[in-house]
């Protein structure tokens, strides 16, 4: 079963139990995955929808971040949204997973004292392995401790 009929049948069961919010934020989502089809002029794939439900996540923990402190009405309605938007989004891996592959990837290149330099190069080869798995900020911060130590 697709992202679009998986998000439609619980939107649907959301409207049935009366889960308003739930329901807008499916709704969301889901026209979210439809122009993305639609710009594609194609069905998406797996890959492409799970990009669509990262790109809906980081805009709201965007949101978060830039909202003043004392609206917690946004505060709670995006907290409320990212908690089932989270639902469909893939496992994201943890600083040791993501450590373990930029081990893998030092290794592949023959890298054993990575310097600044070499950045660019790890991470060309580290993100279409971690991309969608991980998060790209918490990537980064790990593959530029290596080079502080």
């Amino acid at each position: 079963m697709s992202k679009i009929e998986e998000v439609r049948k619980d939107m649907v069961a959301a409207m049935k139990a009366g889960d308003k919010e739930r329901k807008a934020t499916l709704s969301a989502l889901l026209s979210a995955l439809k122009n993305k089809a639609i710009d594609k002029r194609a069905d998406l794939s797996a890959e492409e929808e799970i990009q669509v439900i990262l790109k809906e996540i980081k805009q709201l923990k965007e949101t978060i971040d830039t909202t003043p402190a004392d609206r917690t009405d946004i505060f709670d309605e995006c907290r409320q949204r990212l908690s089932v938007l989270e639902e469909y989004a893939p496992k994201m891996m943890d600083a040791e997973e993501i450590q373990s592959v930029i081990q893998t990837v030092l290794s592949d290149l023959g890298i054993e004292a990575p310097t600044a330099k070499d950045k660019g190069r790890i991470m060309k080869e580290l993100m279409p392995k971690v991309k969608g798995k991980a998060d790209g900020k918490l990537v980064s911060e790990l593959v530029g401790s290596l080079f502080s130590r």
